[in-house]
């Protein structure tokens, strides 16, 4: 594989929000060429807890558990630790949950991880949901201030919020959601972009979901996705 395309690969995760595990299985492996990064969501690890984990990551991709934790601190703390021992590389909080809780959730996790000897995952955390359109900027730019205050390596942002959180976040991790290819159906998400646009934009890890997993050839699909990636970088 080229240094372009490997480049592409380690910036896209693939949404696998489906319940049946053997399913997520099939495409995390069939995509895996193209796509460095699986999430793991609330469905499918509601459906099957750790063990989707287990599962997905026996084909060799990395882990996103997207489950937004949010409660209080001490709760939240507890629930990471065990997270942490999962061997995940991503682990998302809702950065509406205030400070004290994500800086727990990062002192959890990294607990957890050291715990089990795997490697220590970064903590993100989500500022304004993908489907929100009411929200102002200035709510943004606290949550964002708050993460980093935190401690979380990364944050969660739809791509209309780059250009306001890149400034703040500088060299922090940027994961942005609602990828959808030129044309695509945006589905429940209202704030969407192209791979090429939100890479442009400064994200350093797209999620794309329906646009792979929906369609009829996911390998195919997730081959666009990358090509379209490396392009974007090559600019």
């Amino acid at each position: 594989m080229s240094h372009e395309r490997e480049a592409a690969r380690s910036r896209i995760a693939v949404a696998l929000d489906v319940p049946d595990l053997d399913q997520a299985a099939e495409i995390a492996a069939a995509v895996s060429p193209h796509v460095g990064v699986a999430k793991v969501g609330l469905q499918l690890f509601s459906a099957h807890g750790p063990a989707a984990v287990n599962k997905i990551r026996a084909t060799g991709i990395n882990i996103f558990l997207d489950v937004k934790l949010h409660d209080i601190p001490n709760t939240v703390r507890s629930a990471a630790v065990e997270l942490g021992k999962l061997g995940v590389q991503y682990l998302t909080v809702h950065a509406s949950g205030g400070e004290p809780m994500m800086r727990g959730a990062v002192e959890g996790l990294a607990h957890g991880a050291e715990l089990a000897g795997v490697g220590l995952p970064m903590v993100l955390a989500v500022t304004i949901l993908t489907s929100d359109t009411e929200a102002p900027q200035s709510l943004l730019v606290d949550r964002v201030e708050a993460a980093g205050a935190a401690g979380c390596g990364g944050l969660v942002c739809a791509a209309p919020d780059l250009d306001v959180v890149r400034p703040i976040a500088q060299d922090r991790f940027l994961v942005t959601p609602g990828i959808r290819f030129h044309g695509g159906e945006a589905h429940d998400q209202a704030r969407v972009a192209t791979p090429g646009a939100a890479v442009g934009g400064g994200a350093d890890l797209l999620v794309i979901g329906r646009a792979i997993t929906g369609a009829t050839d996911p390998a195919a699909a997730a081959s666009r996705a990358a090509k379209e990636v490396a392009q974007a970088l090559g600019q």
